[in-house]
């Protein structure tokens, strides 16, 4: 079958970091990803089931680990090689369509959930996630075992595997992981009716924690820091009340809760900051517009950065992680998932309208490219395109 395959060739790993410092999304042409015919993943055992990928789309740490940013704490927690790709909408053998829920949870490797219905994310014990059968890999399209969804073929445990409904589009389905991870950190941000929340970012994940966070607390004020002008319309039309530059969103909120500034920061500030970014510089800017005794959500991936932190020892503030999706508690006491919650909204607002651009597998170079300058390309979410790739796999 064909597919992306990253191998471990620090020669070219090292190269794509040379030439991502000149372009974004330049790895792609000199780095580790090949596009290449490798044999069919084998079933791992009971439960797993063969996944014909649809769409599946780029996500911003594929561009990382493509142009060499990535960070080396996951190391021991993959396996090369590797196809990348875990936002998918595929087929089973069985024809039924369905959504990846790609964390390779304790069931996945033959071990009990931590709890009865638990989501694969859920559980205070990583240890699982370099345990037999599998070789090391925190999800599908970081896995050696599994394959990914760059692929016209990769294996899923039935406890990753979530329907579809037939009224859902394959542009709406493919949406379905992101928007998991954008439920997870609105629901971390810990909100409440009236409160002010700023997301920094307006990318994919920066514009789908607007519509989690408009569609399951609609009682909060919502201020997003958006660079384009397309990112700007699109954060209105989902749910955004006040958007701004990036540069001038610690003014934003400063009109908007009626604070001062002291030297950069805010005397005040949002209740809570989501960071979809993920930079030194972002999460300073994060701290910086957030209240004293405050919270910031993490949910861009930071690899290293250098970062003063006495501004989040004075103002006591909260930072906290937002990684993929959980089983979840709403504030009226529901328990549900992050991936129930994501479905519906998906189907509801239409989300498959944020997918700019589609591509096969063959010109994995210029997808690359473009996702990683989506912004500047008036675009959102890219993604390969395998519906006519299966027939000739």
């Amino acid at each position: 079958m064909k597919a992306l395959l990253f191998r471990r060739n620090e020669v070219r790993y090292a190269a794509a970091i040379l030439a991502s410092r000149l372009a974004a999304g330049e790895g792609a042409r000199v780095g580790p990803l090949t596009l290449a015919d490798v044999d069919v993943p084998e079933l791992p055992g009971e439960g797993w089931h063969h996944v014909t990928p649809l769409l599946s789309g780029i996500c911003g740490s594929d561009l990382a680990t493509i142009d060499g940013h990535a960070s080396r704490y996951f190391e021991p927690l993959v396996s090369f090689p590797f196809v990348p790709g875990h936002e998918v909408v595929g087929r089973r053998d069985d024809g039924r369509r369905v959504v990846l829920e790609p964390v390779l949870g304790p069931e996945a490797r033959g071990f009990a959930p931590p709890f009865p219905g638990a989501s694969p994310g859920d559980g205070d014990d990583y240890g699982h996630l370099t345990a037999p059968p599998l070789e090391p890999g925190i999800q599908v399209g970081y896995c050696a075992s599994t394959g990914g969804g760059w692929s016209t073929r990769f294996v899923a445990h039935r406890s990753q595997l979530h329907e579809v409904p037939d009224s859902m589009s394959d542009e709406d389905a493919v949406m379905v992981e992101p928007t998991a991870v954008a439920v997870h950190a609105a629901l971390r941000a810990g909100l409440e009716a009236g409160s002010t929340v700023a997301v920094l970012g307006a990318g994919t994940m920066g514009l789908l924690c607007v519509a989690a966070l408009h569609h399951l607390l609609p009682e909060v004020r919502l201020i997003v820091g958006a660079k384009h002008p397309h990112q700007r319309e699109l954060a209105v039309k989902l749910g955004a009340d006040q958007v701004a530059d990036p540069e001038q969103l610690p003014r934003t909120v400063r009109r908007a809760v009626g604070c001062r500034m002291i030297g950069d920061d805010l005397s005040g500030g949002a209740d809570a900051t989501i960071d979809t970014l993920g930079s030194a510089s972002s999460i300073r800017r994060s701290i910086g517009i957030t209240r004293p005794r405050g919270r910031v959500v993490l949910l861009g991936m930071p690899a290293r950065v250098s970062l003063e932190l006495t501004a989040l020892w004075h103002r006591e503030t909260e930072l906290v992680g937002a990684y993929t999706y959980c089983s979840e508690r709403l504030a009226d006491g529901e328990r549900t998932t992050s991936f129930r919650l994501a479905l519906d909204l998906a189907s509801k607002v239409g989300l498959g309208e944020l997918v700019s651009a589609r591509y096969p597998l063959a010109r994995y170079v210029d997808a690359i490219r473009h996702a990683a300058n989506a912004g500047s390309r008036q675009g959102v979410k890219v993604v390969f395109d395998l519906r006519g790739e299966r027939h000739r796999s």
